[in-house]
């Protein structure tokens, strides 16, 4: 029987990096922002003009360890300090997790469908980047399902 897989779209990545773009303009800061699918790939990328080289990496980073763990990059920054049960999960796929906030899973009818990374501010600032492209599709979906019933964009 063939399964199928939500996801989200490019369109959905467009729309979500254009609002953490302009929550980055808002804030006055040049932004790296990665959206995942739901594998964890690579669906979308921007940097911005004069956005910190070495943020590219921590945006994919953060939007890739979002989805590979299922949860904001916040939270396991917390469970891996010493002492906490996630210590040293940061050492895992290949040193590739990112363990600071600013990655963030985009669910869809309790199903996560990829996941988005910011970097370039503060955590404060990239966790608030993140939430703004997460909020674009959650306002744009709320009640948005296919013919046969099942949502196939993120709500």
């Amino acid at each position: 029987m063939p399964r199928s897989c939500t996801t989200l779209t490019l369109d959905d990545a467009k729309r979500m990096l254009q609002a953490g773009e302009a929550a980055a303009a808002s804030i006055g800061i040049a932004y790296n922002i990665a959206v995942v699918d739901a594998g964890g790939n690579l669906l979308a990328f921007v940097r911005q003009d004069g956005a910190l080289i070495g943020s590219i990496d921590l945006a994919i980073g953060k939007a890739v360890t979002a989805r590979i763990f299922d949860k904001p990059t916040s939270l396991l920054a917390e469970l891996a300090q010493p002492g906490a049960p996630l210590f040293g999960i940061q050492e895992t796929n290949s040193g590739q997790v990112v363990i600071f906030g600013g990655g963030i899973p985009v669910i869809s009818d309790g199903v996560i469908v990829g996941a988005v990374g910011a970097s370039a501010g503060t955590v404060e600032q990239d966790i608030a980047v993140a939430e703004a492209a997460v909020a674009a599709i959650s306002r744009q979906y709320r009640s948005s399902a296919s013919r046969d019933g099942s949502t196939t964009h993120p709500s």
